[in-house]
């Protein structure tokens, strides 16, 4: 008999944790809520067939440092992240230290349902969900100008910036963004430095260094 799947929800906004839970609960998934990761790191199974929706702002203990605290507790449950605030260099530090995926807020309920099944059907040890050879293959269908924008877009530099770099207008580099966006299938930012690390086109501890 298959042990029952369990996402462990953690998140301080109860709203928040409230309507995720239903979401599950809807489609027959059991979920189980903290609203902090203290709680949760002191409550959880680290055998249980479960995966972690971890919120990256919470007061005292945020995410990454949860995340942290659940290698060193030698806790191997996949982790997706969700945050309203999903900069660069948080979303590579999540994907560096084994995040299986990044969602931003307000997130879509499919794409959500979507990576909380994939992690759980997933058997190995958590790793970005890009293999280099795909993410190459796609990157390869980009036009030289898209490629331009592509690197900085994941390097972290605004749309202004990218504009001064390239020398052309910030609704020009709008416009690249959407289109390299759409090629790639990325529904937000962290997809695509998710693929920008797993081609080896960014260095995690050093984001500008390539």
């Amino acid at each position: 008999m298959l042990s029952e799947q369990i996402v462990y929800v953690v998140d301080d906004d109860q709203g928040m944790r409230d309507s995720t839970l239903w979401l599950f609960e809807s489609v027959g998934l059991k979920a189980v809520p903290f609203s902090s990761g203290q709680a949760f790191l002191e409550a959880c199974d680290p055998k249980a067939n479960a995966c972690v929706l971890l919120d990256i702002r919470m007061p005292g203990m945020g995410g990454l440092h949860v995340q942290e605290e659940m290698r060193r507790r030698d806790i191997h449950l996949p982790v997706i992240f969700v945050s309203g605030h999903a900069d660069v260099p948080i979303v590579v530090r999540a994907f560096k230290a084994g995040a299986v995926d990044f969602i931003e807020k307000p997130y879509n309920e499919q794409l959500l349902l979507d990576s909380v099944q994939q992690a759980l059907n997933s058997k190995t040890t958590v790793t970005v969900s890009y293999t280099k050879q795909a993410v190459q293959e796609q990157l390869a269908g980009l036009t030289p100008r898209e490629q331009d924008v592509f690197l900085p877009l994941v390097q972290g530099f605004t749309n202004r910036e990218i504009a001064e770099q390239l020398g052309i207008s910030v609704k020009t580099v709008d416009l690249y963004r959407s289109r390299v966006m759409k090629r790639l299938a990325a529904d937000h930012l962290p997809a695509l430095v998710g693929m920008a690390i797993a081609a080896g086109l960014v260095d995690p501890l050093d984001l500008r260094a390539k």
